[in-house]
């Protein structure tokens, strides 16, 4: 497993990796059962402090990703691998139908950029609460 982490990108690192933990788990790159490298060789791996692997590590096993043991190290748990399998077949479904609107979209004549603001406009209308259901979306 390759990480890597962006010094300079103002994403905190422990979320950095965080993220690409959870990446790997859902693309299949980590299995439930398989085990992170330790604290100590991660962050020699990364440059960075092993108290910010650690807190991501401890985060990772609060959201249920994965499994600390004491002694052994850290493990890829069986529900974070059963979560990344179902995320991972959802999101292969959601890319095909988001693969033919924009290709419907295209087609219309309209840009990327005219998309990709429909995209977050629709986005944000669901983040502010307001549902899609029964509008003239559907």
């Amino acid at each position: 497993m390759l990480l890597r982490i962006n010094q300079s990108s103002g994403i905190p690192l422990y979320q950095q990796l965080m993220e690409q933990v959870k990446h790997a788990v859902e693309t299949g790159a980590l299995r439930a059962g398989d085990q992170l490298p330790t604290i100590r060789k991660l962050s020699e791996d990364l440059v960075m402090n092993p108290n910010t692997v650690a807190r991501a590590y401890r985060e990772l096993e609060h959201e249920g990703i994965i499994e600390l043991r004491h002694g052994s190290g850290a493990f890829i748990s069986s529900l974070a691998g059963w979560k990344g399998a179902w995320k991972s077949g959802l999101t292969k479904k959601a890319q095909a139908i988001v693969q033919a609107a924009v290709e419907k979209l295209v087609a219309q004549g309209l840009s990327a950029e005219e998309i990709r603001r429909l995209v977050e406009s629709e986005l944000a209308q669901v983040a502010d609460g307001k549902s899609l259901a029964g509008s003239e979306h559907e």
